[in-house]
C-alpha cells in the first residue's frame, strides 16, 4: 500500500515512518518544512506538504494517490493552542478537512490520531463509548477535528492515545528526558501527583496504528499503556530506574502551576477494544523505561 503520513517530522510521526517501513509498503512521509527524517529505504519518500494549504496538499495526492493517510500532524501543546486558539483551528480543524476533502478523492483509507483530552477527566477508566467533553481549546479541536472524520465519505479510524512518551528522534525533549537531564545536573524538578494517565511507548502506539492500517480496522480505538500513573510517579520510577536522586522531585498539585489550559484530573484508558480486535498489547512502563533508555 501507499502510505502518506502527515506530522512526519513529529515524535510520533518519526516512530510511525520507522514502524510501517518495516512492512514493505510504500510511506509518503509529509511535512510543513524539509525532512529531518534519516530514512533511506527504497519504500520511503519525503514531502514537503503544509495540509493547512489546499494547493499544496492537492498536489502531493494528485501525484501519489495513496490508499491510507495516517494524520498525525497537529497544533499539540495545549497551552500554545489556548493562547493561539485562531491558528489551532486552522491547523487542527480546518487543515483536518482539507485533509478528508482530498482522500475522499482517492479513497483512501484515513486514520486521524487524536487525545485523551477530548474527555472531561471526571471519571477515568474511559471506553470508546464515552461521551467526549474537552475542557481546553486543544480538546475541543480535536473532537471537532474527530466529528468531520466520522462524516468521511470512506472508510476511517480515529486513535485517541494518553500521555507518549520514547526516546525523542531529534532532539526534543519530554517529562521523562527532562527527569534525567534535571536530575543529571543536581536540579529540583517539580512534578503534579493528582493528574492521572496511562501513559504509551510510542512504539506500541506505532505498533498499534500499524495494525489498524493493515487491517484497515474502522471506528474508534484507545491505544494507550497498561499502568495508572500520575506523572509524578512516571518522574519517581525514571529517576529510580536510572539510579538518579530521587529526592529532587518535587511533589506539586496542578493548583500549584498557572497555565493558560487546563488539564483533565483523570483520562486513563481502557484498551480492551483494541486488545480483542487488534492484539494490541503494550508494555508496561517498566519495559517502557528498559526500551526509551537502552537506546
Amino acid at each position: 500500500m501507499k502510505i502518506l503520513i502527515t506530522g512526519a517530522n513529529g515524535f510520533v510521526g518519526y516512530y510511525l515512518v520507522k514502524e510501517l517501513l518495516t512492512t514493505g509498503h510504500f510511506i509518503i512521509a509529509t511535512g510543513k518544512s524539509e525532512s529531518r527524517l534519516d530514512f533511506t529505504a527504497n519504500n520511503f519518500s519525503y514531502e514537503p506538504m503544509d495540509f493547512t494549504d489546499p494547493f499544496s496538499v492537492h498536489d502531493v495526492f494528485e501525484k501519489h494517490q495513496p490508499e491510507v493517510v495516517i494524520h498525525a500532524g497537529a497544533m499539540g501543546k495545549p497551552d500554545e493552542v489556548e493562547s493561539e486558539q485562531w491558528q489551532a483551528y486552522l491547523v487542527n480543524v480546518e487543515g483536518s478537512v482539507t485533509l478528508l476533502t482530498n482522500a475522499e478523492e482517492c479513497n483512501s483509507f484515513f486514520i486521524y490520531i487524536s487525545t485523551d483530552f477530548v474527555f472531561s477527566g471526571k471519571k477515568g477508566e474511559y471506553t470508546e463509548e464515552d461521551t467526549a467533553e474537552p475542557v481546553n481549546y486543544y480538546g475541543k479541536t480535536k473532537l471537532e477535528a474527530e466529528d468531520s472524520v466520522k462524516e468521511y465519505e470512506g472508510d476511517w479510524a480515529i486513535v485517541r492515545t494518553v500521555l507518549v512518551y520514547g526516546q525523542p528522534a531529534s532532539g526534543r525533549s519530554n517529562i521523562l528526558t527532562i527527569v534525567k537531564d534535571k536530575l543529571e545536573k543536581g536540579e529540583t524538578y517539580n512534578v503534579v501527583d493528582d493528574q492521572w494517565r496511562t501513559p504509551t511507548y510510542v512504539e506500541d502506539l506505532a505498533k498499534g496504528i500499524r495494525l489498524i492500517a493493515d487491517r484497515r480496522a474502522k471506528g474508534i480505538f484507545h491505544l494507550a499503556g497498561k499502568d495508572k500513573l500520575t506523572p509524578f510517579q512516571m518522574a519517581k520510577e525514571t529517576a529510580a530506574y536510572l539510579g538518579l536522586d530521587a529526592g529532587l522531585i518535587r511533589r506539586v498539585t496542578a493548583a500549584d502551576f498557572t497555565q493558560p489550559a487546563i488539564r483533565p484530573v483523570n483520562t486513563t484508558f481502557v484498551i480492551d477494544k483494541a486488545k480483542a480486535e487488534l492484539g494490541y498489547e503494550p508494555v508496561s512502563f517498566r519495559e517502557g523505561l528498559q526500551k526509551m533508555f537502552s537506546r
